[in-house]
C-alpha cells in the first residue's frame, strides 16, 4: 500500500477556532483526514506498544503557530513517518495501526456505526447482499459474504474482497484489494458514485490450488462464475475449437472439466489491467499489461503501430518500485489561490535481468500501478511459502498487505514490508534478491516461456538458457 499525505487543509474546529489537517491518501484516494494531534498520539501509543527503539522519528511539537512553509515541511515529515511505520514489517501490520486508520476513515466520513446492508457482486453478475455494521472490517464482510454464500471457513482465505470500477461498456477497473486497515461500507460509500462495486474473486495465482475449490459446491460454482466471465471478457483467449468444447462443457453442465479445459488456455487466472504507457521496448509505447502465471505479460503497440508481446517474470526481477508524483491536470480549472490542478501520477519500475550481465529497468505508467504492484508481491509470496513447504491456507488467511504473517516454524517464510525505504522523492523499493535466494525456486526459470522477452517478440539476440533464479 503506497501511503502518501499530498495536501493539507485548513479547518473550523468545534470551538470556531481553526486546525490544519493533514490528508492522507492509500493509493492515490483520501482515505482518512487528520490532525496532528492525532498522529502524535498514534505515535505516543506505538512507542508504548513497541518500544521506542523501534519507532521512526516523529516531527517534533512547535510553540508558536506554523508558517506555511513550516507547515509544508511537517506535511512531508508526517509522510515519511506514515511510510516507515507502514513498510515496517512490525508496525505495519499491528492491529493498533489498522484499528487506527479505520476509526479515523469512518470519523472522516462522518458515517456512525450503524447496521446496514452492503451488495458484494459476483463474477456473473449477481450480487450478494449482508447484513452488516458500518464498522465492520474487510475481514469481517468477507466472513460474512461468506456465511451467505454456505462458503466452509476453510476456503474463505482462497477469496478476496475488491474495489471494482464498472464503466458504461461493462469495462471492469481493478481499483484495489480492500486491505485490513479499511472499511468496506465506508470505502463504498465515501466514492458516491454508482461505478464502483465491490467483487468477490480468487485471490491465489497458481491454479494448482484450484483443485482445493473445487471440492466445494460453493467454490466450484465461484471459480466456474470466474472463469465464464473472464472468458466473456476476452481475459481469457479462446479460440473457435475451444469456444465449441466450452459450449459443449457449459450445456452439459460439467463445471469441473470445463474449469480443466479454462486452466489449458493463454490468460487463465490472469488480472488484467486498463490500457496504459511502457518504455519498453520504446518510449512512448501503449501497452496491455496482464498478471498472472508469476509474470507481467505485455501485449506492445510501438510508435510504428507495430504489435508486440513479451513476459517478464517475477523471479528475475531484482527489485521494484512505486513512485508517485503530482501533475498538473489538462484544461484542469485553477485551485483556490490560482495555483494550477494537480493529479497524481503513478508509475511502476521494475528492474530486470534481461541477460545474465545486464539488467534494465522497465517503467509503467498507469493508475493501476501499486495495484500491479500488490499482484507482484502477492505472486513472490505465494512462490516462497510453496518451495519452503508452507501451507498456502494459512497465508491467505493470514496475509497482511504483501507481509506473511505465520508461527515460528520451520517452514516459515517472512516476506519484507511491499514499499520499504522511502527517500524525499517518495520512491518506493522493494528488493527481491535477498528474499529469493533465501529460498530454492527450482524448476521456475524465466525460459520456460515462450513469450518470455527472451524470445523473438521483443529482442532476439537475448540467451537466458543456463541462467537459474539464484542469478539474481
Amino acid at each position: 500500500m503506497h501511503f502518501s499525505i499530498p495536501e493539507t487543509e485548513v479547518r473550523s474546529g468545534d470551538n470556531g477556532s481553526t486546525f490544519v489537517a493533514y490528508n492522507i491518501h492509500v493509493n492515490g484516494v483520501l482515505h482518512c483526514r487528520l490532525r496532528y494531534s492525532q498522529l502524535l498520539g498514534l505515535h505516543e501509543q506505538i512507542k508504548k506498544e513497541y518500544g521506542t527503539n523501534v519507532v521512526p522519528s516523529f516531527p517534533p511539537k512547535k510553540i508558536f503557530t506554523l508558517t506555511p512553509g513550516e507547515v509544508e515541511q511537517r506535511r512531508e515529515h508526517l509522510e515519511k513517518y506514515m511510510q516507515a511505520v507502514r513498510q515496517d514489517p512490525l508496525l505495519g501490520s499491528s492491529e493498533l495501526l489498522n484499528c487506527f486508520l479505520r476509526k479515523a476513515q469512518q470519523e472522516t466520513q462522518q458515517i456512525p456505526t450503524e447496521e446496514v446492508t452492503l451488495e458484494v457482486g459476483l463474477s456473473n453478475g449477481q450480487k450478494v447482499t449482508v447484513s452488516i455494521l458500518t464498522s465492520d472490517q474487510t475481514e469481517d464482510v468477507l466472513e460474512a459474504v461468506a456465511s451467505k454464500l454456505d462458503l466452509p471457513d476453510d476456503l474463505v482465505g482462497y477469496f478476496s474482497l475488491f474495489l471494482v470500477r464498472e464503466s458504461v461498456d461493462g469495462g471492469l477497473t481493478f481499483v484495489r484489494k480492500l486491505q485490513e486497515f479499511e472499511l468496506p461500507y465506508v470505502s463504498i460509500t465515501s466514492l458516491r458514485s454508482t461505478e464502483f462495486h465491490i467483487l468477490l474473486r480468487k485471490s491465489y495465482w497458481d491454479m494448482a490450488y484450484d483443485v482445493d475449490v473445487m471440492e466445494n459446491r460453493v467454490g466450484l460454482n465461484l471459480l466456474y462464475t470466474q472463469t465464464v466471465s473472464d472468458i466473456e471478457r476476452g481475459w481469457i483467449l479462446v479460440n473457435k475449437d475451444h469456444h465449441r468444447q466450452l459450449k459443449s462443457l457449459q450445456e452439459k453442465g460439467s463445471k469441473k472439466e470445463f474449469i480443466r479445459l479454462g486452466q489449458t488456455l493463454k490468460y487463465y487466472g490472469y488480472t488484467k489491467f486498463d490500457p496504459c504507457v511502457t518504455d519498453f521496448p520504446e518510449q512512448g509505447c501503449h501497452v496491455m499489461v496482464s498478471a498472472g502465471n508469476n509474470e507481467l505479460n505485455f501485449h506492445v503497440k510501438l510508435p510504428s503501430e507495430q504489435m508486440k508481446e513479451g513476459s517478464f517474470k517475477v523471479t528475475r526481477m531484482r527489485c521494484w518500485r512505486v513512485t508517485s508524483s503530482q501533475v498538473p491536470v489538462a484544461n484542469g480549472s485553477a485551485g483556490p489561490c490560482g495555483s494550477a490542478k494537480l493529479d497524481v501520477k503513478l508509475e511502476l519500475a521494475f528492474e530486470y535481468l534481461m541477460s545474465k550481465d545486464r539488467l534494465q529497468w522497465v517503467t509503467i505508467t498507469s493508475p493501476q500501478a501499486i495495484m500491479m504492484s500488490i499482484c507482484l508481491q502477492s505472486m513472490v509470496d505465494e512462490l516462497m511459502v510453496k518451495k519452503s513447504g508452507g501451507s498456502l491456507k494459512k497465508m491467505l488467511r493470514k496475509r497482511h498487505n504483501g507481509s506473511i504473517h505465520r508461527s515460528d516454524s520451520q517452514h516459515a517464510v517472512k516476506s519484507p514490508p511491499l514499499l520499504e525505504s522511502p527517500d524525499p522523492n517518495r520512491e518506493q523499493v522493494v528488493k527481491l534478491s535477498t528474499k529469493l535466494s533465501s529460498v530454492s525456486l527450482r524448476g521456475i526459470s524465466a525460459s520456460n516461456s515462450a513469450n518470455d522477452v527472451s524470445g523473438n517478440d521483443f529482442h532476439g539476440n537475448y540467451a537466458f538458457e543456463g541462467i537459474g533464479d539464484d542469478d539474481l
